[in-house]
């Protein structure tokens, strides 16, 4: 009686340690919740990043993140540019020496398109170079997708900053307001193929998940406009994760969007 005692005990082992590490409802899905909460002092540039995706990542204002490192618009940064994060803004004098004394190898001159997943150099999105012109791009929000919502926006939650939309893989996603692509790529953990789109100086909206990408970095959407394609890549189902942030803070988009 005692020896079956032990190996039911171990059998019962055996079977909760493979329920742990095992299994198909143990995919290793990385979400933002996994995402570190805390802000780091600095932030080394990485191929493909922008003042855009960075500002994002730490839900800092970019027009800040610019001042605090002596970064003056189209905002061009650097792979393995130090960026420091913390506000210190009366330190810009010394970040910009040492902004300047960073040099690229060559100058960033490759063109990749959105849908590509080869590594790129950090670019400049210009979005002076090419101003909006407001009668053919104005400023309205509307829906990015027609699936109903799946999960919505929390204030109680440190991690989910937007809203969940239903869809089937490949359907469309569209452009929730006029702006120009500022990042367009998959090196934001958690969000999979994204687009971020800035609309003015203050509003900038993100759609993740994407199966595919179809528009690139500087170019210039109107609301409305097809620019994705429903995914889902860093998730383990098929959805759109949609956010607005205002000045660098995530906003509730409902408050935004059309009712219905």
């Amino acid at each position: 009686m005692p020896g079956l005692l032990i190996k039911s005990s171990f059998f019962i082992s055996v079977l909760l340690l493979s329920g742990c590490f095992g299994g198909g409802n143990y995919a290793p899905v990385v979400e933002r919740q996994e995402r570190v909460s805390t802000v780091p002092a600095s932030h080394k540039v990485s191929a493909g990043e922008t003042l855009y995706s960075i500002s994002w990542r730490y839900n800092l204002d970019f027009r800040r993140l610019a001042a605090t490192n002596g970064i003056r618009s189209p905002y061009t940064i650097f792979p393995n540019q130090k960026i420091r994060l913390l506000d210190s803004t009366k330190d810009n004098s010394r970040s910009n020496n040492q902004r300047q004394a960073v040099t690229p190898a060559t100058k960033p001159t490759s063109k990749t398109t959105a849908s590509s997943n080869k590594t790129k150099t950090s670019k400049p999105a210009n979005t002076d170079a090419i101003a909006l012109n407001r009668s053919t791009h104005p400023f309205r929000w509307q829906w990015p997708a027609k699936g109903k919502t799946l999960r919505g926006y929390s204030t109680k939650s440190a991690v989910h900053k937007g809203i969940d939309l239903q869809g089937k893989l490949g359907e469309p996603v569209h452009a929730a307001n006029s702006g120009t692509v500022v990042y367009a790529g998959s090196g934001l953990v958690g969000y999979g193929n994204l687009l971020i789109i800035k609309h003015n100086e203050h509003y900038l909206s993100a759609y993740g998940h994407n199966r595919r990408l179809l528009v690139k970095e500087g170019e210039l959407v109107k609301v409305g406009q097809k620019i994705a394609e429903f995914g889902d890549t860093g998730t383990d189902k098929v959805k759109l994760h949609f956010e607005i942030r205002r000045d660098g803070k995530p906003v509730n988009p409902l408050g935004l969007l059309p009712k219905g």
